[in-house]
């Protein structure tokens, strides 16, 4: 179709179609009307306006009942039309106005009439269209005392569309058309800045609307959370856009106390607010009631575009209307630091600009100061704290919280103003201690045991998240969001950056002196104090605050160290250990779970009936928590001062070790995570790396130690750590220890045989891995025994893979044949040709030679340690515990591996041990004669 770009050609062609519409208001005519327009030219159809116009307006207002679908057809034409022209006459604007107004209304019942909702969406969007397509100061000269009752006719209806509507789509259309009215429309077709006059003119136009936009708002902001976000969020904007013009402090402070009447109507003059004094104190608490009421709902509310425009909110009034409504600044400070710490990245980051933006403008509220209302609001919800703590659920726990965390970031440095403050540090540190109380009646705590020796020499990186990943849950007695926990984790940091550190690790201190029930959070407390302090994974707003110094830190953590490790709080009761004979029943009732289990099997034994298991369940629960907590504190201390930490390692790395070899899982992975801490902070680069570098120091604590043993019963644990993390170059240093070792089980063996025999497991398979035999039969005894244990899985696989590719059968022939042989003479059934034969057989080994007739080599090392263990072996085969005689038949086991090669040694000892190595084949617990048959066969 030709497009007509002249108003001559243009008139030629609309004329027909409006005198009939004219003549014949049909839904036809209308369509046939717009069609035509389409191929009108934007310039033509302006200087054609108001005569298409004419029909559709003389169509809207006849008098007669029309049908919908026609009143619908023709707004959409007329919407039409204003797209594509502008308005420039004030009295055409007010006119099509209140007749597009007008096709809402319902003059019976005074509300919206009861119309379809596509004619309700085509009048919103025609007086949309209609307030964009004012020209120039059109727009201006609109809003004008005189227009008061039109406006607010307009403005009513739509708040009771966006109130009362039930489509989604009518809702959004009627906020955003209000937008427009109210001039906060930010399209790009509508942009206009005022002036101070235009302003003000504007702000006493529209305050006589704010209580009912306020309140009309407030109901849809607070309305069911499945209206949709995007209508609480655009309500939210009208709401602070309109506050915040309306009472804006510039605004205010040119109102004069007496203001000239308009020169309009007596009753549109009464419309007409002076906005003095008076009226914005009452304006002002009416409002306030209003947004605590927005607050309430909206920081809550489960869509992140919601809480991010309540952070608009907070920010346009608070910045605007910062004199005129005081009585809101506690409210929306409290709404902007309990958004602080919120789920969203979003809403967080904006949360924090905010802040910060706050805290550089120093912002004045009232008469008083930014950081003084801070205080304020902090010193009242440290008082209420307790009590919040103590009767909320976790939600409300959580939003207590976040507020207690934004008050913290944002008054910084000036926190000191709170905690200087003994009852409110009083109050402050009851509520957290509170709060973190754990639930330790899980029996699986105590019940969860380290049944292998796993090798730990990994690199800090690769195990980076491992270690609290890994480890029980934790579980509190007040809350169970696991958000909570991270927010009281950021709260204590935040006070360690910031506070007084010295007084507040002393207050702690304190509670963790005065009670067992207060120790267990203390620590927790403590560790994220320090933490803190050093600035780990905290957000400073305060760019001049200056961190705590490390001499001062290294100070603070040397003094909670020790406390840590002291004798009191660092042995305390995690099992019944019991070795009498009540525990092979426990052991024989395990069934299969303790053959696959390996040699360490421990099992908390049953209680008698008449007494209280689980009062001692919990108090040693919470003993391997409160471990957990302290091992976890010197993980923190390591990260927190970095490679400050090497001075204090001579006093920090033995006690560690100590619980890395705890049977108690939780206590053993707690240790764990604390030495891959250490490694990180001191830049080594594994655990083996870690021990190797301060063997010394801890190989002479641990022959000190021997020596008093009944001092120090954990000091066996130091050196099987040590052995499974560690590599062959430190056995020149342990080789004296391994000495003491056996000298001190032949003194307590019948008091100390399980800690010692593991250790000895721990020594023996670490030579079988260190010192590998590459002979026949060492591929064979590997092949053998390739499944039998725990210790079985740390040697080489290089033997097996030249088993796999050079044995023959010949060499099976020779092996069964060496096998019967040996047999023979284990039986006695020998001749002494025989074993002059085999004498011959054996040529004399060139080393041997070397030496001289007479004359033996030294021994290697560890073959000497092997011998000497087996010799122990051979007397603790007949131990009447059931679990010496297992872990004994695995370093037995083992023994046979590392002498293989050194039959001068070997076979006499391996003579010695038949007899009760028979013993337990033929009279003995199913265990052990499995474990034994092992032995046999290696």
């Amino acid at each position: 179709m030709a497009v007509f770009d002249t108003p001559e050609e243009a008139f030629g062609v609309l004329r027909p179609v409006c005198v009939q519409l004219t003549k014949t208001q049909t839904v036809e005519n209308v369509e046939r009307l717009q069609a035509q327009l389409r191929a009108v030219s934007d310039s033509a159809l302006q200087e054609l306006q108001q005569y298409v116009l004419f029909p559709l307006r003389f169509t809207l207002k006849t008098p007669a009942p029309k049908r919908e679908r026609l009143v619908q057809s023709v707004v959409e034409c007329l919407t039409f039309v204003l797209s594509s022209t502008c308005v420039k006459e004030q009295e055409l604007l007010r006119e099509l106005f209140s007749e597009l107004s007008a096709c809402l209304y319902s003059p019976s019942s005074q509300k919206p009439a009861a119309v379809s909702e596509e004619l309700k969406l085509a009048v919103i969007r025609g007086l949309s269209t209609l307030m964009h397509s004012a020209y120039g100061d059109i727009i201006l000269a609109f809003y004008e005392p005189s227009i008061l009752p039109r406006l607010g006719f307009a403005v009513s209806l739509l708040l009771d569309l966006a109130e009362r509507e039930k489509s989604k789509q009518i809702k959004i259309a009627a906020l955003k058309c209000l937008q427009v009215l109210l001039f906060q429309c930010d399209c790009q077709d509508h942009p206009r800045s005022l002036d101070e006059l235009e302003q003000k003119q504007l702000g006493d136009l529209f305050a006589c609307f704010l209580p009912g936009i306020s309140m009309a708002l407030t109901r849809v902001i607070t309305g069911d959370f499945k209206q949709g976000h995007g209508i609480v969020a655009s309500s939210l904007k009208i709401f602070y856009e309109t506050v915040s013009f309306i009472m804006a402090d510039e605004q205010l402070e040119r109102i004069p106390q007496v203001q000239p009447k308009p020169a309009v109507e007596h009753r549109v003059a009464e419309l007409v607010v002076h906005r003095e004094a008076k009226w914005v104190k009452n304006t002002s608490d009416k409002l306030t009631l209003l947004i605590k009421k927005i607050i309430e709902c909206v920081s809550v509310h489960p869509h992140w575009k919601v809480r991010l425009a309540l952070i608009e909110l907070v920010e346009a009034l608070l910045l605007k209307c910062s004199q005129s409504l005081v009585g809101s600044a506690g409210p929306l400070l409290k709404a902007l630091v309990g958004l602080v710490n919120d789920e969203s990245p979003e809403v967080q980051a904006q949360c924090n600009k905010v802040l910060r933006h706050f805290a550089d403008q120093k912002v004045v509220v009232g008469n008083r100061a930014f950081a003084d209302i801070l205080s304020e609001n902090l010193h009242s919800l440290a008082t209420s704290l307790p009590r919040l703590m103590n009767s909320q659920d976790d939600q409300g726990k959580f939003s207590t919280l976040s507020v207690l965390l934004g008050y913290l970031k944002l008054l910084g440095p000036k926190v000191n103003f709170v905690l200087n403050s003994a009852a409110h540090l009083q109050r402050l540190s009851k509520a957290l201690v509170q709060v973190l109380e754990l639930d330790v009646t899980d029996i699986k705590i105590v019940e969860a045991r380290r049944w292998n020796s796993d090798q730990l020499s990994a690199s800090p990186e690769t195990a980076a998240a491992q270690p609290w990943s890994q480890m029980q849950k934790r579980y509190f007695r007040f809350f169970t969001d696991e958000r909570l926990f991270l927010l009281l984790q950021q709260v204590c940091r935040l006070l360690g950056f910031y506070g007084d550190l010295y007084l507040l690790a002393d207050h702690f201190m304190e509670l963790y002196h005065e009670s067992v029930v207060y120790r267990k959070q203390a620590a927790m407390i403590l560790n994220e104090l320090v933490a803190g302090a050093a600035g780990l994974e905290v957000e400073n707003l305060h760019e001049k605050h200056i961190k705590t110094s490390p001499d001062e830190l290294r100070e603070i953590v040397t003094s909670i160290l020790e406390e840590y490790t002291s004798q009191e709080n660092w042995y305390l009761i995690t099992c019944i250990e019991s070795e009498e004979a009540g525990e092979e029943l426990t052991v024989k009732q395990s069934g299969l779970r303790a053959i696959t289990s390996g040699a360490h099997t421990c099992q908390v034994p049953s209680f008698p009936a008449f007494s209280k298991p689980s009062a001692t369940i919990c108090s040693m629960n919470g003993n391997i928590w409160q471990i957990c907590i302290q091992l976890e504190g010197i993980g923190r201390f390591a990260c927190a001062l970095g490679k400050d930490f090497r001075l204090l390692l001579m006093s920090a790395l033995y006690p560690v070790l100590e619980k890395a070899g705890d049977q108690t899982l939780l206590i053993s992975q707690a240790a764990t995570s604390a030495m891959m801490d250490i490694c990180r902070a001191c830049g080594y680069d594994s655990l083996r790396h870690l021990i190797n570098q301060n063997s010394d120091y801890l190989v002479n604590g641990i022959s000190l130690n021997l020596r008093h043993l009944s001092l120090h019963p954990h000091t066996p644990k130091v050196l099987e750590v040590m052995l499974w993390n560690s590599d062959a170059s430190l056995l020149p240093l342990v080789a004296d220890v391994v000495q003491d070792v056996l000298a001190t089980l032949d003194q307590f063996y019948d008091k100390r045989a399980t800690s010692f025999v593991s250790v000895l497991h721990a020594l023996l398979a670490a030579l079988a891995q260190w010192f590998p035999d590459t002979g026949d039969l060492g591929q064979l005894q590997e092949q053998s025994a390739g499944e039998e244990g725990s210790h079985l899985s740390q040697r080489p696989a290089t033997p097996e893979k030249g088993l796999e590719n050079t044995t023959t059968a010949e060499d099976i022939e020779q092996f069964l044949l060496s096998y019967l042989r040996e047999k023979d003479v284990a039986d006695g059934n020998v001749s002494d040709f025989d074993n002059e034969e085999e004498e011959q057989s054996d040529p004399p080994k060139g080393d041997e030679c070397d030496t001289g007739p007479d004359v033996e080599p030294p021994l290697p090392v560890q073959v000497q340690i092997a011998a000497d263990v087996m010799e122990r072996c051979i007397h603790l085969l007949s131990d009447k515990h059931l679990k010496i005689r297992l872990k004994v038949l695995d370093v037995l086991d083992l023994c046979v591996v590392v002498l293989q090669s050194h039959k001068n040694q070997l076979l006499p000892l391996a003579h010695r041990a038949w007899p009760p190595l028979v013993h337990r084949l033929t009279n003995d617990d199913p265990l052990a004669v499995l474990r034994a048959f092992k032995v046999r066969v290696t």
